[in-house]
């Protein structure tokens, strides 16, 4: 004689996966307290927190030397203006250097010669320099020496000589004589032009006083 259940199939599959569900639960739940236990999750924790900290550390560590390359980099800059700056300054003292040393050389032609000596009027220190092909500059100084207050009045006339297509050659510019009116002494100055063929070897000036009598002639060699 065989004894038969009368729970049908379908309850006993649902008894079956209720109980096997519950033994997984219960597995699942004994290997994490189990891991809890051997102290493996307490260990990825602090290295967790290790590698949080390094990272943080790392971070830090970066945006120092950021703001240590960003300073460094203005720094430069700086350094760089302040370089371009010196070298302007320096190239404005050489060339005032140069001028008062021009100015230095043009003073001392103005001591008086041993021949100017009693004479009213005295023309120093011509110089003259070509500028460009067809145009001389030149600069002198005229000195008076009449009675306090007294003031000279006459002209004086610039002349250049030399050789033109190979032959002697002379020339007064075409303003001609120009007016002196001074009480010590007066600066020339000034621009000549001439033929640029022309080889230009000496610049003379004359100052010719009121009556037309020249007064005093310096010449400057090329």
């Amino acid at each position: 004689m065989h004894v038969r259940s009368n729970v049908a199939w379908p309850l006993r599959w649902l008894a079956l996966a209720l109980v096997l569900g519950f033994s997984a639960a219960v597995g699942l739940w004994a290997f994490d307290f189990g891991r809890e236990i051997a102290g493996l999750d307490s260990g990825a924790r602090k290295e967790l927190a290790r590698l949080r900290e390094e990272v943080s550390r790392v971070t830090t560590e970066r945006d120092r030397l950021l703001s240590v390359a960003n300073s460094a980099d203005s720094m430069l800059k700086t350094e760089q203006a302040a370089q371009q700056k010196l070298a302007s300054q320096l190239k404005q003292l050489e060339e005032q250097n140069l001028a008062l040393t021009r100015d230095l050389g043009f003073f001392e032609r103005l001591l008086p010669a041993a021949g100017a000596v009693g004479k009213v009027i005295t023309v120093r220190g011509l110089q003259a320099e070509l500028d460009t092909a067809g145009r001389i500059h030149y600069q002198s100084l005229v000195m008076f020496k009449g009675a306090r207050n007294t003031e000279f009045r006459g002209n004086f006339e610039l002349s250049l000589s030399g050789t033109l297509d190979g032959k002697p050659w002379t020339m007064t510019p075409p303003a001609g004589q120009r007016a002196l009116a001074f009480k010590q002494y007066q600066r020339l100055e000034g621009d000549v032009e001439f033929p640029p063929t022309a080889v230009v070897k000496q610049v003379q000036i004359k100052v010719i006083d009121a009556s037309g009598v020249v007064q005093a002639t310096e010449v400057a060699r090329l």
